[in-house]
């Protein structure tokens, strides 16, 4: 008699780069290779934000089309070099390794979706994630390597449509779908997954996204993300992911459960103040 083959459940995580899989902000990299400080950048992106002119995350982009500072000094060789000065997480490879084939019984297709332009994370991610699975800002440039153009913007509700075309292509159920993110440009895509039985995951804790995600992991290490996936999806308890950890390799030396209270106390109108009673 034939050996049934296993079930292999399949699954689609994607994440976020800036600040996610990286350290810092590509666009603040991009800025200094064009000479552009980074105060002139943040204030820049702050009064964008103020305005409300573009979506949370698609600011570098309009910058690049519209702001005469970036036109005059950035081109798309930048782009590329700003990817290679991008300072990456810790194991990138070996989480996208381990999610594609280490976890019995599952297999994760990992893609990256972010605002950030496709030639900053395809570089910065070269030789580690297939750039068919890198979903960036798109540009088109003219004859002096200008942007010329916007293709499209990954950015808010951007990043909704791309995981639902991603969702289409792979023919993987809703519930099956992971996305990790840590700021305000993720909160559409993480309650469009939300609303759907995926499971989110924030690598931050800004007040705006951790209360949303469902779960909150905190390290310098891309493969803390595992962790709440092998608790949450694959099962397992706190000796088994520790015993994956260690066949891999690695060790956690630290793991500290957290929960945290957003709170603003501010002093009350004089009128309102109740006397309390003695």
């Amino acid at each position: 008699m034939q050996a049934s083959i296993p079930l292999v459940k399949q699954f689609l995580l994607a994440s976020d780069f800036d600040q996610t899989l990286s350290f810092n902000d590509s666009g603040l990299v991009l800025s200094e290779l064009g000479g552009i400080s980074a105060k002139v950048f943040e204030v820049k992106v702050a009064m964008l934000a103020a305005q409300n002119l573009v979506q949370q995350g698609g600011e570098l982009s309009y910058l690049l089309l519209h702001d005469p500072d970036y036109r005059a000094s950035v081109r798309k060789e930048h782009l590329a070099q700003a990817g290679k000065s991008v300072r990456l997480k810790k194991n990138i490879r070996q989480l996208s390794e381990l999610l594609a084939r280490a976890i019995p019984g599952n297999r994760f297709d990992f893609h990256v979706v972010s605002a950030a332009p496709q030639e900053v994370i395809e570089a910065a991610l070269e030789d580690i994630i297939p750039a068919d699975h890198i979903h960036g800002t798109q540009f088109q440039y003219n004859g002096a390597g200008q942007v010329e153009s916007i293709v499209r913007v990954n950015a808010g509700y951007g990043k909704v449509a791309v995981l639902d075309e991603l969702q289409k292509k792979l023919q993987v159920a809703p519930e099956r779908i992971l996305y990790v993110g840590d700021g305000g440009s993720d909160i559409h895509v993480m309650l469009h997954v939300n609303r759907r039985e995926g499971f989110t995951i924030a690598v931050s804790q800004a007040r705006h996204i951790a209360p949303i995600a469902k779960r909150t992991v905190l390290s310098d290490d891309a493969l803390s993300i595992i962790v709440p996936i092998l608790e949450e999806i694959a099962g397992w308890d706190t000796a088994r992911i520790r015993t994956f950890f260690e066949a891999q390799g690695l060790f956690i030396q630290e793991w500290d459960r957290v929960r945290a209270d957003w709170l603003t106390i501010i002093p009350q109108p004089a009128q309102a103040l109740v006397p309390t009673e003695r």
